[in-house]
Protein backbone atom coordinates (compact mmCIF):
# COMPACT_ATOMS: atom_id res chain seq x y z
CA UNK A 1 0.00 0.00 0.00
CA UNK A 2 2.98 2.30 -0.03
CA UNK A 3 2.38 3.71 -3.43
CA UNK A 4 -1.28 3.86 -3.25
CA UNK A 5 -0.92 5.92 0.40
CA UNK A 6 1.61 8.51 -1.21
CA UNK A 7 -1.48 8.93 -3.48
CA UNK A 8 -3.71 8.87 -1.12
CA UNK A 9 -1.85 11.50 0.70
CA UNK A 10 -1.89 13.83 -2.56
CA UNK A 11 -5.20 13.25 -2.90
CA UNK A 12 -5.93 14.35 -0.02
CA UNK A 13 -4.02 17.97 0.02
CA UNK A 14 -5.32 18.58 -3.43
CA UNK A 15 -8.83 18.18 -2.15
CA UNK A 16 -7.78 20.23 0.61
CA UNK A 17 -6.70 23.16 -1.41
CA UNK A 18 -9.97 22.88 -3.30
CA UNK A 19 -11.92 23.33 0.58
CA UNK A 20 -10.11 26.87 1.06
CA UNK A 21 -10.83 27.89 -2.33
CA UNK A 22 -14.62 27.50 -1.94
CA UNK A 23 -14.76 27.47 2.15
CA UNK A 24 -14.60 31.50 1.72
CA UNK A 25 -16.79 31.80 -1.24
CA UNK A 26 -20.22 33.91 -1.14
CA UNK A 27 -23.50 32.48 -1.94
CA UNK A 28 -23.09 35.06 -5.31
CA UNK A 29 -19.43 33.34 -5.70
CA UNK A 30 -21.28 29.99 -5.39
CA UNK A 31 -23.56 30.03 -7.89
CA UNK A 32 -21.59 32.27 -10.26
CA UNK A 33 -20.47 30.07 -13.53
CA UNK A 34 -17.29 28.25 -13.99
CA UNK A 35 -16.19 27.65 -17.75
CA UNK A 36 -17.94 24.46 -18.22
CA UNK A 37 -21.39 25.18 -19.70
CA UNK A 38 -24.43 25.44 -17.38
CA UNK A 39 -22.11 24.77 -14.00
CA UNK A 40 -21.76 27.12 -11.59
CA UNK A 41 -18.95 26.48 -8.69
CA UNK A 42 -21.74 24.63 -6.91
CA UNK A 43 -22.13 22.09 -9.53
CA UNK A 44 -18.41 21.39 -9.75
CA UNK A 45 -18.59 20.64 -6.25
CA UNK A 46 -21.56 18.22 -6.36
CA UNK A 47 -20.37 16.66 -8.88
CA UNK A 48 -16.67 15.47 -7.16
CA UNK A 49 -18.85 14.73 -3.96
CA UNK A 50 -21.71 12.69 -6.34
CA UNK A 51 -18.84 11.26 -7.86
CA UNK A 52 -16.68 10.42 -4.47
CA UNK A 53 -19.70 8.42 -3.22
CA UNK A 54 -20.26 6.47 -6.27
CA UNK A 55 -16.52 5.40 -5.92
CA UNK A 56 -17.50 4.39 -2.17
CA UNK A 57 -19.82 2.36 -3.27
CA UNK A 58 -17.49 0.70 -5.64
CA UNK A 59 -15.16 0.12 -2.99
CA UNK A 60 -17.70 -1.19 -0.47
CA UNK A 61 -20.94 -2.14 -2.23
CA UNK A 62 -20.14 -3.08 -5.95
CA UNK A 63 -23.44 -4.55 -6.06
CA UNK A 64 -25.06 -1.26 -5.96
CA UNK A 65 -22.71 0.35 -8.15
CA UNK A 66 -23.81 -2.00 -10.20
CA UNK A 67 -27.09 -0.50 -10.16
CA UNK A 68 -25.52 3.25 -11.05
CA UNK A 69 -23.89 1.97 -13.67
CA UNK A 70 -27.22 0.84 -15.10
CA UNK A 71 -28.42 4.01 -14.29
CA UNK A 72 -25.98 5.94 -16.42
CA UNK A 73 -26.01 3.30 -19.58
CA UNK A 74 -29.62 5.11 -19.82
CA UNK A 75 -28.36 8.01 -20.07
CA UNK A 76 -24.45 7.81 -21.14
CA UNK A 77 -24.40 11.07 -22.30
CA UNK A 78 -26.26 13.29 -19.86
CA UNK A 79 -25.71 11.32 -16.33
CA UNK A 80 -23.49 13.39 -15.04
CA UNK A 81 -25.45 16.67 -15.84
CA UNK A 82 -27.96 15.04 -13.96
CA UNK A 83 -26.03 14.11 -10.87
CA UNK A 84 -25.11 17.27 -10.47
CA UNK A 85 -28.46 19.17 -10.48
CA UNK A 86 -29.64 16.96 -8.53
CA UNK A 87 -26.82 17.68 -5.56
CA UNK A 88 -27.30 21.23 -6.09
CA UNK A 89 -30.51 21.73 -5.90
CA UNK A 90 -30.89 19.41 -2.96
CA UNK A 91 -28.05 21.42 -0.44
CA UNK A 92 -27.29 24.89 0.01
CA UNK A 93 -23.24 25.63 0.24
CA UNK A 94 -22.46 25.02 3.32
CA UNK A 95 -24.36 21.98 3.43
CA UNK A 96 -22.75 20.86 -0.06
CA UNK A 97 -19.65 21.61 1.32
CA UNK A 98 -20.27 19.63 5.04
CA UNK A 99 -21.47 16.70 2.26
CA UNK A 100 -18.15 16.36 -0.18
CA UNK A 101 -15.89 16.68 3.43
CA UNK A 102 -17.80 13.80 4.86
CA UNK A 103 -17.61 12.02 1.72
CA UNK A 104 -14.15 11.95 0.58
CA UNK A 105 -12.83 10.97 4.06
CA UNK A 106 -14.91 7.67 4.23
CA UNK A 107 -13.58 7.12 0.79
CA UNK A 108 -10.61 8.24 1.92
CA UNK A 109 -10.87 5.31 4.95
CA UNK A 110 -12.41 2.60 2.50
CA UNK A 111 -9.31 2.95 0.43
CA UNK A 112 -6.79 2.90 2.79
CA UNK A 113 -8.42 0.07 4.32
CA UNK A 114 -8.67 -2.36 1.07
CA UNK A 115 -6.60 -5.22 0.97
CA UNK A 116 -3.64 -4.76 -1.58
CA UNK A 117 -4.12 -6.10 -4.52
CA UNK A 118 -7.84 -5.44 -4.46
CA UNK A 119 -9.53 -4.04 -7.56
CA UNK A 120 -12.81 -2.26 -7.99
CA UNK A 121 -15.69 -1.89 -10.87
CA UNK A 122 -15.94 1.63 -12.65
CA UNK A 123 -17.70 2.93 -15.98
CA UNK A 124 -14.35 2.05 -17.73
CA UNK A 125 -11.83 -0.71 -16.48
CA UNK A 126 -11.45 -2.00 -12.89
CA UNK A 127 -9.39 -0.17 -10.81
CA UNK A 128 -6.87 -0.41 -8.27
CA UNK A 129 -6.64 1.15 -5.15
CA UNK A 130 -3.98 3.51 -6.47
CA UNK A 131 -5.73 4.24 -9.97
CA UNK A 132 -8.84 5.13 -8.06
CA UNK A 133 -7.05 7.73 -5.73
CA UNK A 134 -5.70 9.02 -9.19
CA UNK A 135 -8.79 9.05 -10.75
CA UNK A 136 -10.32 10.90 -8.30
CA UNK A 137 -7.25 13.13 -7.82
CA UNK A 138 -7.34 14.40 -10.91
CA UNK A 139 -11.16 14.94 -11.28
CA UNK A 140 -10.62 17.15 -7.85
CA UNK A 141 -7.68 18.94 -9.90
CA UNK A 142 -9.03 19.17 -12.86
CA UNK A 143 -12.57 20.20 -11.54
CA UNK A 144 -10.64 22.66 -9.25
CA UNK A 145 -9.38 24.68 -12.25
CA UNK A 146 -12.51 25.58 -13.29
CA UNK A 147 -13.63 26.76 -9.70
CA UNK A 148 -10.22 28.82 -10.02
CA UNK A 149 -10.94 29.99 -13.47
CA UNK A 150 -14.62 31.05 -11.97
CA UNK A 151 -13.34 32.64 -9.15
CA UNK A 152 -10.26 34.05 -10.66
CA UNK A 153 -7.33 32.67 -9.09
CA UNK A 154 -4.39 31.52 -9.92
CA UNK A 155 -3.26 28.17 -8.95
CA UNK A 156 0.62 27.33 -8.32
CA UNK A 157 1.22 23.70 -9.84
CA UNK A 158 2.25 20.98 -7.48
CA UNK A 159 4.17 17.83 -7.82
CA UNK A 160 0.90 16.41 -7.87
CA UNK A 161 0.41 16.81 -11.10
CA UNK A 162 2.10 14.07 -12.29
CA UNK A 163 -0.71 11.78 -10.97
CA UNK A 164 -2.70 13.51 -13.62
CA UNK A 165 -0.02 13.04 -16.03
CA UNK A 166 0.28 9.70 -15.71
CA UNK A 167 -3.21 8.98 -16.18
CA UNK A 168 -3.44 11.30 -19.36
CA UNK A 169 -0.82 9.03 -20.73
CA UNK A 170 -2.46 5.87 -19.63
CA UNK A 171 -5.68 6.88 -20.91
CA UNK A 172 -4.13 7.49 -24.23
CA UNK A 173 -5.82 4.55 -26.01
CA UNK A 174 -8.84 5.01 -24.78
CA UNK A 175 -9.11 8.68 -26.34
CA UNK A 176 -8.70 6.92 -29.47
CA UNK A 177 -10.96 4.36 -29.23
CA UNK A 178 -13.94 6.14 -27.19
CA UNK A 179 -13.77 7.91 -31.35
CA UNK A 180 -13.68 5.17 -32.83
CA UNK A 181 -9.72 5.37 -34.44
CA UNK A 182 -7.45 2.56 -33.96
CA UNK A 183 -4.90 3.29 -31.08
CA UNK A 184 -1.24 3.65 -32.21
CA UNK A 185 0.84 0.17 -31.55
CA UNK A 186 3.89 1.46 -31.01
CA UNK A 187 4.50 3.82 -27.57
CA UNK A 188 5.01 6.90 -27.20
CA UNK A 189 7.40 9.53 -25.56
CA UNK A 190 5.81 11.89 -23.09
CA UNK A 191 8.60 14.26 -21.42
CA UNK A 192 7.23 17.41 -18.72
CA UNK A 193 8.90 20.35 -17.32
CA UNK A 194 7.98 19.95 -13.50
CA UNK A 195 6.93 22.97 -11.33
CA UNK A 196 10.56 22.57 -10.16
CA UNK A 197 12.66 21.81 -13.07
CA UNK A 198 12.51 18.10 -12.72
CA UNK A 199 11.71 15.87 -15.89
CA UNK A 200 8.97 13.87 -15.68
CA UNK A 201 8.86 11.09 -18.53
CA UNK A 202 6.80 8.19 -19.89
CA UNK A 203 7.86 5.51 -22.62
CA UNK A 204 10.60 4.62 -24.13
CA UNK A 205 13.52 7.29 -24.90
CA UNK A 206 13.53 6.15 -28.69
CA UNK A 207 10.24 6.48 -29.72
CA UNK A 208 9.52 7.91 -32.47
CA UNK A 209 6.51 9.64 -31.38
CA UNK A 210 7.02 11.87 -28.94
CA UNK A 211 5.42 15.19 -26.87
CA UNK A 212 7.04 17.51 -24.83
CA UNK A 213 6.48 20.53 -22.59
CA UNK A 214 5.24 22.18 -19.40
CA UNK A 215 3.72 19.53 -17.19
CA UNK A 216 1.22 22.10 -16.15
CA UNK A 217 -0.08 22.84 -19.62
CA UNK A 218 0.18 18.93 -20.26
CA UNK A 219 -2.35 18.34 -17.42
CA UNK A 220 -4.72 21.17 -18.31
CA UNK A 221 -4.95 19.18 -22.28
CA UNK A 222 -5.87 15.78 -20.81
CA UNK A 223 -8.36 16.99 -18.86
CA UNK A 224 -9.87 19.46 -21.55
CA UNK A 225 -9.28 22.49 -19.82
CA UNK A 226 -7.44 24.21 -22.24
CA UNK A 227 -7.86 24.06 -26.39
CA UNK A 228 -4.36 22.58 -27.78
CA UNK A 229 -3.44 26.10 -29.58
CA UNK A 230 -3.24 27.71 -25.95
CA UNK A 231 -0.58 25.53 -23.71
CA UNK A 232 3.11 24.84 -24.89
CA UNK A 233 2.83 21.21 -25.29
CA UNK A 234 4.46 19.82 -28.79
CA UNK A 235 4.47 17.13 -30.79
CA UNK A 236 6.68 15.14 -33.13
CA UNK A 237 4.48 11.98 -35.38
CA UNK A 238 1.40 12.36 -36.64
CA UNK A 239 0.06 9.92 -34.03
CA UNK A 240 1.36 12.01 -31.80
CA UNK A 241 -0.37 15.45 -33.10
CA UNK A 242 -3.74 13.77 -33.59
CA UNK A 243 -3.41 12.65 -29.96
CA UNK A 244 -2.61 16.02 -28.64
CA UNK A 245 -5.56 17.21 -30.28
CA UNK A 246 -8.41 14.35 -28.83
CA UNK A 247 -6.82 13.65 -25.21
CA UNK A 248 -9.00 12.43 -22.25
CA UNK A 249 -7.65 11.78 -18.88
CA UNK A 250 -11.31 10.78 -18.03
CA UNK A 251 -13.55 7.83 -18.63
CA UNK A 252 -16.85 8.44 -20.62
CA UNK A 253 -17.91 9.88 -23.82
CA UNK A 254 -15.83 11.83 -25.58
CA UNK A 255 -15.61 15.27 -24.47
CA UNK A 256 -16.23 18.64 -26.82
CA UNK A 257 -12.93 20.12 -25.41
CA UNK A 258 -12.42 23.53 -24.55
CA UNK A 259 -12.77 26.67 -27.68
CA UNK A 260 -9.49 28.45 -28.12
CA UNK A 261 -8.94 31.93 -27.09
CA UNK A 262 -8.81 33.17 -30.71
CA UNK A 263 -12.46 31.59 -30.68
CA UNK A 264 -13.95 33.51 -27.24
Amino acid sequence: MSDASAVLDDLRSESEELDLLVAGSSEKQWAGATPAEGWSVAHQVAHLSWTDEVALLSVTDPGRFGDEVAKAMEDPEGFVDRAAEDVVAAYAPDALLVRWRAGRERLQEALRAAPAGTRFPWYGPPMSVASMATGRLMETWAHGQDVADALGVTRAPTARLRHVARIGVRARDYAFLVRGIQAPAEEFRVELDGPGGELIAFGPEGAAQRVTGPLHDFCLLVTQRVHRDDVAVRAEGADADTWLSIAQAFAGPAGPGRPGKADR
